[in-house]
């Protein structure tokens, strides 16, 4: 089977390493000695079993979360040695798109997008919204959705809605959490293509929690399987599939994982 084939031609450079990460609650471990790189340019796909500890690693990554342990740099910076103010500098690199989509309901959607230009750039007003309408037309939404508040949109144009938020500041990194959650099967196929094509135009690095095996065969370059609190293999989906291990069998060879994989054979060849 054929990888995404549209990755941009770089240098294979780790933009984030996490070097033995511990994640404890309590008595609980979720992660222990974890390891994992991410490649610029690259989408990579972040699967597991439920209580794997998906959102946790991405809430470590993007400082969201304390580790217990262990060491994340991103952008060569290490996470916990950087000030506040080097911090801010740091994050103002990194979009994040929430489950859910997290919008302020309290304002408009270009309202939303605007936020991030205004408090970190300072931009007066009518400048910041001017610039979210640009964001909201490069993921696809109509020029009236601007004007609505989150209530009155739909879970796609939600979905559409807090990428551009993510996607306002001109990040180099994206940091994606379950982004296709709840949307019918069109509206997902339009969203990973949408980050495919925003990837490709941008040079973006896209870090993908996700459940979705359309995604991940439609969009990831290479996938990281979480499994007994640490990463079990991070490869092309072709080596991905083939590693022995009982939760991959059932999971890529399953019913849904066989019609996700001949589906995106079908688009690939059509």
């Amino acid at each position: 089977m054929s990888e995404p084939s549209e990755r941009p031609a770089t240098l294979e450079e780790a933009i984030i390493q996490v070097r033995g990460l511990q994640n404890r609650f309590g008595d609980h471990v979720v992660h222990d000695q974890l390891d994992l790189d991410v490649m610029r340019g690259e989408i990579l796909g972040v699967v597991g079993g439920s209580g794997s500890g998906k959102s946790v690693l991405l809430r470590s990554i993007v400082g969201l979360l304390k580790p217990s342990g262990g060491e994340v740099r991103m952008l060569g910076e290490r996470l916990d040695q950087l000030s506040e103010r080097q911090r801010v500098l740091l994050e103002t690199r990194c979009g994040v798109l929430f489950q859910q989509g997290a919008l302020f309901s309290s304002l408009t959607v270009t309202q939303n997008v605007a936020l991030p230009l205004s408090e970190h750039l300072k931009l007066p007003r009518a400048d910041a919204e001017h610039l979210a309408e640009v964001k909201l037309a490069l993921v696809g939404l109509p020029p009236h959705a601007g004007k609505l508040s989150p209530s009155e949109l739909s879970g796609g144009m939600i979905k559409r809605a807090a990428l551009a938020r993510a996607l306002a500041l001109d990040p180099d990194i994206l940091f994606l959490d379950e982004p296709t959650a709840g949307l019918d099967p069109i509206g997902a196929a339009a969203f990973d293509q949408l980050l495919l094509t925003l990837r490709n135009a941008f040079g973006l690095t896209v870090f993908l929690v996700t459940h979705d095996l359309d995604t991940l065969y439609t969009a990831c370059d290479r996938i990281a399987v979480l499994s007994d609190k640490r990463v079990l293999v991070a490869d092309t989906l072709s080596v991905v599939e083939q590693t022995d291990d009982e939760w991959i069998r059932d999971y890529f060879h399953g019913p849904r994982g066989r019609s996700a994989q001949s589906a995106a054979h079908s688009a690939r060849e059509a």
